[in-house]
């Protein structure tokens, strides 16, 4: 068999790991796995569906490929991902073009799939989403010194505007013992940095072990040889226990970088999101977080234009912004999603009124952001290099304080020979744009 298969991965490091996981079942079944698209056997699109910009580029994204297949460039193409378990056969009803399509849980099934879809057969399936697996070995597509570790699958949240939860199901830990084994793996394989995702891993082993077990997974994830960074992505804050806190504080490899999606400050717009908190119990666990976790980078996502948002609510949002003065923030206007609660609700905003809510907000984060980044000019920090600029000659790297294709950069200026995965202390020197420039300081 040499067929090859080339994959598109879209939406968050989430997917991407369920992408890198399918790759490693195809490469065991002995297919070959194409960097390239065009000249690729089958093309599979392995789809975002949580928001509507992620829904277009999905579309956008299966129709090129759908494009290059009527010009003989690709052989079949095939969609899965949470666009697919979304909307299941909607969207090979509308795409003619596609040659099968699946929903997640069948995810562990991708090689017997491809072998279907390549035999001409058109394959739609949507087993149980429970049946997604959630180990197993994977062909990395980050970069080979950073590595996302997924330790728990779906959602048993429940916010209002959120559609994860029927798309991925209730909350599923893995157990620690596989984690580790994973995170062995990854060492062994050159990870110097592993980001540990899940939609909320704060909410980890509620399900299987009946408590908050991120504390204790983190401590035995710092013993793993090899892994000198260790990143957590997707905190709630309700769940932010001292245990926890005090487990970030002590560690010395745990970054001190804590990403905490908070949506909002105002209490009745929080309550209609079906989340917990108001401006003043939040700004007091920020402030707690950064005199418990000396140097702590706190990073959030804020939601505005969500239904009944008034100006006054919105102001609340801005003062709360303001005063917070996070090191990282992304703002997104609401979006309606089929579905859920926050769809019908009544008392829809404007699109325009929500587009210039985010623009403000975005507009005082990155006044915010620059001073903060301009704060560091003449300090020395630890970088991890991740590559070389070919065009502009220069490393490129990041300090703790920055996730891989989510924040800024390091450009590093040095006459040493560096490659991926090296730690370097630079000292910096400027900003340019949102980045840091520094130089390598040896000695």
């Amino acid at each position: 068999m040499n067929e090859k298969i080339a994959l598109i991965s879209l939406g968050c490091p989430k997917n991407q790991v369920d992408a890198e996981a399918m790759l490693a079942l195809l490469r065991q079944d002995g297919f070959v796995i194409s960097p390239e698209v065009e000249g690729a056997d089958l093309v599979i699109v392995n789809t975002c569906g949580f928001i509507e910009e992620a829904k277009k580029e999905a579309i956008e994204t299966i129709l090129s490929v759908a494009e290059l297949k009527k010009q003989g460039l690709v052989g079949a193409l095939l969609v899965t991902g949470c666009l697919a378990q979304r909307y299941k056969s909607e969207v090979i009803e509308e795409i003619p073009e596609i040659d099968g399509i699946i929903g997640i849980g069948k995810n562990g099934d991708i090689a017997e799939i491809c072998r279907e879809v390549l035999s001409k057969k058109r394959v739609c399936e949507f087993p149980s989403k429970l049946s997604l697996p959630i180990d197993g070995d994977r062909i990395l597509s980050t970069p080979h010194h950073f590595a996302y570790l997924k330790i728990a699958e779906g959602c048993s949240n429940c916010c209002s505007y959120c559609a994860i939860p029927a798309i991925r199901g209730k909350l599923r830990s893995r157990t620690i013992e596989s984690i580790l084994e994973e995170a062995k793996n990854l060492a062994e394989s050159g990870v110097k940095e592993i980001a540990v995702i899940a939609q909320d891993i704060t909410r980890y082993g509620t399900d299987n072990y009946g408590e908050f077990m991120l504390a204790k997974l983190l401590k035995e994830l710092c013993k793993v040889d090899g892994i000198e960074w260790i990143r957590l992505l997707y905190c709630y804050p309700e769940c932010m226990t001292d245990e926890l806190i005090d487990t970030i504080a002590e560690e010395e490899k745990i970054c001190k970088y804590i990403d905490l999606p908070l949506q909002h400050a105002d209490a009745d717009v929080l309550k209609r999101m079906n989340r917990t908190g108001d401006e003043k119990s939040l700004l007091a666990l920020v402030q707690k977080l950064r005199e418990r976790i000396p140097g702590v980078i706190i990073r959030t996502t804020v939601m505005v234009g969500f239904p009944g948002e008034t100006e006054e609510n919105f102001e609340t949002l801005s003062r709360f912004v303001e005063e917070a003065r996070f090191d990282r923030l992304g703002c997104f206007a609401f979006s309606p999603e089929e579905g859920t609660l926050a769809a019908k609700m009544s008392d829809q905003i404007e699109p325009e009124v929500k587009e210039h809510r985010a623009e403000l907000i975005m507009e005082q984060q990155y006044r915010i952001f620059e001073e903060k980044q301009n704060e560091k000019i003449g300090k020395t920090f630890k970088v991890i290099v991740d590559g070389f600029d070919e065009e502009n000659l220069f490393y490129t790297g990041r300090t703790y304080m920055d996730c891989l294709e989510i924040d800024s950069i390091v450009i590093i200026s040095t006459e040493e020979e560096l490659l991926p995965g090296d730690f370097v202390s630079v000292k910096i020197i400027a900003t340019e744009d949102c980045d840091l420039v520094g130089e390598v300081v040896t000695g």
